[in-house]
């Protein structure tokens, strides 16, 4: 009896006397209430800096998915309006002429649009960077190239086309690609399937560091909460100031991690503007584009920040329920 009221003064000093014993009875706090976790702790300090750990690096999971989704969707609308004709050498017959002939036959289908040929020398090119530069390729049978672009990305059944090439033309195949949209979209959907299991898995963390904090918070202000106890506070009211309290730290870890992710896709969008012209800038560029997120991705990282701290506050809640229901 002793220690409880001892508790209690220590209590009612800390906190300024804010909660009487009708508003803890009633659970209903007011205006000046101080919250029963100190707002300022080394463990407070330590889980902020988990939590801005976590939204930092789910912010660059998120943000690199949207930027691998977004070049895929490019490449993908590039290739799928890109046919190549394939024009091999055969004995007895006249290339540039089955050339020439391949081109009118594509330029009368419906729906084609650019057409270009490649020239001998130009197709000799193509093979440079697998047999080197300074070779004489005059006798092999090197095949000639025609890029068709289509006149729009919607589906053109190329069949026809493909037939009337086989019959009129001597060693023609056209390729539309399929083999490498297929693939575009197969790593697409595994890029963005593991974003989202990274993502779980940093949100799964998040949650059990929610849950040790939340214990080591209820172990350090045990006495203050068998003092609320005594005085017959409901667990409602407990739990209610524990979930206030880690719902800020939440906010404070989330907006630092996810502000600075946006900070670096802002400073990467910069760089990446100043590089355009450079081997490697454009390499970059026709991987990721130009870094930039957008409206969208910079939407999708504040909804991560509130969701952790949901996840935060919602955690730290049920830990509080869970432990008074076993102990009371």
């Amino acid at each position: 009896m002793c220690t409880i009221e001892a508790s209690m003064t220590d209590y009612r000093t800390d906190q300024d006397q804010n909660i009487t014993t009708q508003q803890a009875m009633t659970g209903l706090p007011t205006l000046t209430e101080s919250s029963i976790v100190p707002k300022r702790s080394i463990a407070g300090r330590a889980l902020v800096a988990v939590i801005a750990i976590m939204s930092f690096l789910a912010s660059l999971t998120i943000g690199a998915v949207l930027l691998v989704r977004s070049a895929a969707v490019d490449w993908q609308s590039e290739v799928a309006r890109e046919i190549t004709i394939q024009v091999r050498p055969t004995p007895g017959r006249d290339l540039e002429a089955e050339v020439v002939r391949a081109v009118e036959i594509a330029r009368a289908f419906p729906g084609i649009g650019e057409i270009r040929p490649y020239s001998k020398e130009e197709s000799a090119r193509l093979l440079e960077p697998w047999l080197g530069g300074g070779l004489a390729l005059d006798d092999l049978p090197v095949p000639r190239m025609i890029v068709v672009k289509l006149a729009s990305s919607d589906g053109i059944d190329l069949e026809p086309l493909r037939k009337i090439l086989n019959e009129r033309v001597t060693g023609a195949s056209l390729d539309d690609h399929r083999a490498w949209i297929e693939r575009m979209r197969a790593m697409a959907r595994t890029t963005i399937l593991g974003g989202v299991g990274l993502l779980i898995l940093m949100l799964a963390a998040t949650v059990l560091s929610v849950i040790f904090a939340t214990r080591g918070a209820m172990a350090a202000n045990r006495p203050i909460i068998e003092v609320l106890h005594f005085i017959g506070a409901k667990n409602g009211f407990i739990a209610n100031q524990f979930q206030r309290h880690f719902l800020v730290l939440g906010l404070e870890g989330g907006i630092i991690g996810g502000g600075l992710a946006m900070l670096l896709f802002g400073a990467a969008n910069i760089a990446a503007g100043m590089s355009v012209g450079t081997a490697g800038g454009d390499q970059l560029a026709a991987l990721f584009g130009a870094f930039a997120l957008g409206i969208g991705g910079y939407v999708a990282i504040v909804a991560q920040i509130a969701l952790i701290a949901v996840v935060t506050a919602s955690s730290s809640r049920w830990t509080v329920d869970r432990t008074l229901e076993a102990v009371g």
